[in-house]
């Protein structure tokens, strides 16, 4: 690709926006940068990328801006934006950030994708092929974005991925030497126009392979698994139900890997992360390390020494033996299930946010098994008690300092405190991030005032 004299348009001036526009500026690129914030929003950043110099269009997107450049690179958030459909229709091509990396980088890439786990299980991988002596690296949602890894790129780099359906959109010969595809369940139907539609683009990742590629599929989700059938990958499986022929599985209270032999991992107990999505985690990160030449004994004590991720399922604190648990990236339905099924406690469930399309009727039998009272909070919160009714006690909280206060008083000593929203943020914070530190600065808070009360 020669970029010398082209016109560029990139679309938001995130993480992925920034690195993207001074890829392409060192490349001779004429680059212009929408974006919707406005000028007093974005602040300096204005008057350095014009100095760099990029033309910037403020406070909005314009059709004319987007139908009067040669390539459009949108960031991840803005990947469905109807000026981009209108672009496309004119003729104009659209590239996602990780589309446009892969024409430059050199060396391997691991893209991992899923509905829920894809952050734990890039961390992860990342980490055993680090502590191993790899040479890898974090990239995609979680980490750098892969285009910033171009310059410096070598044939014996590893780049761990983690990949949304927004980046998958707007590729066109993108491939992962090694993909794994986590699970799939309803997700971002805000953006999507239907299930089949976000399935399909998840699944690019997979069928994008060749047969020097390898494919790590999840054998308990259905969907995951036909791709098994029709990618020309070698596939490897994962499954904390059945017998993995190639793959990893759970045997005796073990973890196991089989390929050529059958090899013990770790035990089940060992591994530090609560719940059973997270042996599957574990399994998947656990083959990419294989895959790229990590040794059991190896990953074993990388798996030992990992402390999970912040707003998944983290524990705050204790108090008055209530635990509280911080899953703010419980961001869906499914994630949501996955966090009630990895305890045995009695758990006081705050629910609630921004709507994302979701079927919260799905959650009428885990609630029933394992809540004992929910906490509504948000815009979705109508919704969610129309769908939950006749299940279990239901009280609205108007912020989350008063959610937390309702869920400490109607918990008992034993039980426990449950952040895990299914859904979005975005109606009272800037992103799941905020809403988790929110949480925890509520459940000190708490804990400092009643502490201070009884003195």
């Amino acid at each position: 690709m020669d970029f010398t004299g082209k016109r560029v348009l990139i679309v938001g001036l995130g993480k992925t926006g920034e690195a993207a526009a001074n890829f392409l500026l060192g490349r001779g690129a004429r680059v212009t940068i929408s974006e919707i914030k406005t000028v007093e929003e974005l602040g300096s950043k204005v008057r350095f990328w014009r100095e760099m110099g990029a033309a910037i269009e403020t406070g909005g997107h314009s059709l004319k801006t987007f139908l009067g450049v040669d390539l459009i690179i949108p960031s991840p958030g803005a990947a469905f934006l109807p000026e981009l459909k209108e672009a496309k229709k004119a003729g104009i091509k659209v590239i996602s950030e990780i589309e446009l990396a892969f024409h430059f980088l050199k060396g391997r890439i691991v893209g991992i994708t899923g509905t829920n786990g894809k952050s734990t299980t890039a961390t992860l991988a990342y980490k055993s092929l680090k502590e191993a002596g790899v040479k890898a690296y974090l990239a995609g949602n979680i980490g750098t974005p892969l285009i910033s890894f171009v310059e410096k790129s070598r044939a014996d780099h590893v780049y761990v991925t983690e990949i949304s359906s927004f980046q998958l959109e707007h590729v066109d010969r993108f491939r992962a030497a090694i993909s794994v595809f986590l699970n799939v369940s309803l997700n971002h139907l805000d953006w999507h126009a239907s299930f089949d539609d976000y399935y399909s683009t998840k699944k690019k990742l997979v069928l994008s392979q060749g047969p020097d590629d390898i494919a790590i599929l999840n054998q308990d989700d259905r969907l995951v698994w036909t791709l098994a059938k029709v990618t020309k990958a070698k596939v490897y499986a994962f499954s904390s139900r059945k017998e993995a022929r190639r793959g990893c599985c759970l045997k005796g209270g073990w973890i196991v890997l089989r390929d050529e032999s059958e090899e013990k991992v770790l035990r089940t107990s060992e591994v530090p992360l609560p719940g059973r999505h997270n042996l599957e985690n574990v399994m998947a990160a656990a083959l990419v390390s294989h895959c790229l030449g990590v040794s059991p004994r190896q990953l074993r004590s990388s798996v030992r020494s990992f402390s999970g991720l912040e707003h998944r399922l983290e524990k705050v604190l204790s108090f008055r033996r209530v635990d509280f648990i911080n899953d703010s990236k419980a961001t869906t339905v499914d994630a949501t299930i996955k966090a009630l099924q990895s305890f045995d406690k009695r758990i006081i469930l705050i629910l609630g946010g921004r709507d994302k399309g979701a079927d919260f009727t799905q959650l009428r039998k885990p609630v029933r098994e394992k809540v004992k009272k929910i906490i509504l909070l948000g815009e979705a919160k109508e919704k969610i008690k129309n769908a939950l009714r006749r299940t279990v006690p239901m009280e609205e909280a108007s912020s989350l300092r008063q959610a937390v206060s309702l869920s400490f008083a109607a918990a008992a000593p034993g039980e426990m405190v449950l952040l895990a929203p299914a859904c979005t943020s975005f109606d009272m914070f800037k992103n799941f991030e905020a809403r988790g530190r929110a949480f925890k600065k509520e459940v000190r808070r708490l804990k400092g005032c009643l502490q201070e009360n009884l003195r």
